[in-house]
């Protein structure tokens, strides 16, 4: 076939024919079909990629997965907020006529009992003190921008911790 044609130029344009002989007669033998894969898909790697080969190949997934976890991660503390606060609007509006401003996530956390299903808890980490959000009896109490900021603190604040290397790109949603 043209593709086994191509693997087998790959192989020995890579490491030469006799060398990959070599490799696979010193491989046991319920393991040859692995290792002629392997051969395979590294021979194939450096022809695209000479320097890296297939640990380039490995590194990008590897930074997918990183990626993958930190916006997983950001919309879990985003889901995990936003359930816990609409526990407390109702609450707020029915008990608070005055406006009652906190400085951060976290301090709605410690009159909150908020179960989920994921192991981590948002409110356990420490948090930015920049940001405020402010109740108030009104029917909408929450800045829209003041609270994506707050979220997007609090995501940042738990990436950073559990992935030091993680990026964010900036979200395109409004």
């Amino acid at each position: 076939s043209d593709q086994g044609t191509a693997h087998f130029a790959a192989v020995h344009k890579v490491f030469g024919a006799s060398n990959a002989a070599k490799l696979l007669q010193g491989t046991p033998v319920h393991r040859r079909v692995d290792a002629v894969f392997a051969l395979c898909y590294e021979a194939l790697a450096r022809v695209r990629d000479p320097v890296y080969g297939c640990a380039g190949h490995i590194f990008t997934l590897q930074q997918q997965v990183v990626n993958l976890q930190a916006e997983l991660a950001y919309i879990q503390a985003r889901l995990s907020t936003l359930q816990c606060l609409s526990l407390v609007l109702p609450q707020s509006q029915a008990e608070c006529r005055s406006p009652t401003t906190f400085h951060s996530a976290s301090e709605l956390g410690s009159d909150l009992v908020c179960s989920s299903d994921t192991s981590m808890n948002v409110f356990d980490l420490p948090q930015p003190q920049q940001t405020s959000i402010e109740l108030a009896g009104s029917p909408n109490p929450f800045n829209r921008v003041t609270e994506d900021e707050d979220l997007q603190a609090l995501a940042w604040e738990f990436v950073s911790q559990c992935h030091p290397g993680a990026r964010f790109r900036p979200s395109t949603s409004g």
